[in-house]
């Protein structure tokens, strides 16, 4: 069985292949990026949560390869819309984390960081959102995950992606980008959707 993930970008496919590797061998699954498959195209995500954006990536990934003839039967297409949200800034960017500046991932980093150092202590509760959308000829579904924390105004460390030098979870004392692809994938927000999503793909399987 295919499991056709509805993204390019190279750290989240690394990311779940990494908490999927003994889902993999158990449901003989091979998980590859579309892009593979097709030429990118641009998904407007006009949602107005997670779970509205997740699957409006996976319903049009779904939908693209049915109508090229590519789609096999039993094809699953998994998409994932995370995001943080800082308390201090009313749960901002959420949704908007990954064009919260306009720019690059890089660009997202650095505003967010002035942002925050604006604060009357440079730091907030905050928490990262992940919503795992599933499309497959039996339906579409979905599972989120969460995972709590604080933001600092001043990125550490070099692993990750995204937000993760500016994010402490809660019981550590170091960013997700000063932690390793191995710690940060027991405790993650993805890694809790895609634990809660491996169900809804055993029953699919069945």
């Amino acid at each position: 069985m295919r499991l056709i993930l509805a993204t390019s970008n190279q750290d989240k496919v690394r990311e779940i292949k990494e908490i999927y590797s003994s889902l993999c061998e158990e449901l003989n699954l091979e998980i590859l990026s579309y892009d593979t498959l097709i030429t990118p195209f641009e998904i407007v995500e006009n949602g107005e949560s997670f779970k509205e954006n997740a699957l409006i990536k996976s319903k049009a990934v779904f939908d693209t390869l049915k109508q090229q003839g590519i789609l096999r039967q039993e094809d699953i297409i998994l998409s994932d819309d995370s995001g943080i949200c800082v308390d201090a800034l009313d749960g901002k960017p959420g949704i908007h984390s990954a064009r919260y500046s306009g720019g690059n991932a890089r660009d997202n980093l650095n505003l967010l960081s002035l942002e925050v150092s604006k604060l009357p202590n440079q730091t907030s509760n905050a928490h990262y959102c992940a919503c795992i959308g599933i499309s497959s000829a039996q339906g579409h579904f979905s599972a989120h995950g969460f995972m709590y924390g604080s933001v600092i105004s001043t990125p550490r460390g070099s692993n990750g992606f995204g937000y993760d030098p500016m994010f402490i979870p809660q019981g550590f004392n170091k960013t997700l980008a000063e932690l390793s692809s191995k710690e940060k994938n027991t405790i993650s927000h993805r890694r809790h959707a895609l634990v809660l999503a491996s169900y809804i793909l055993r029953a699919l399987r069945a």
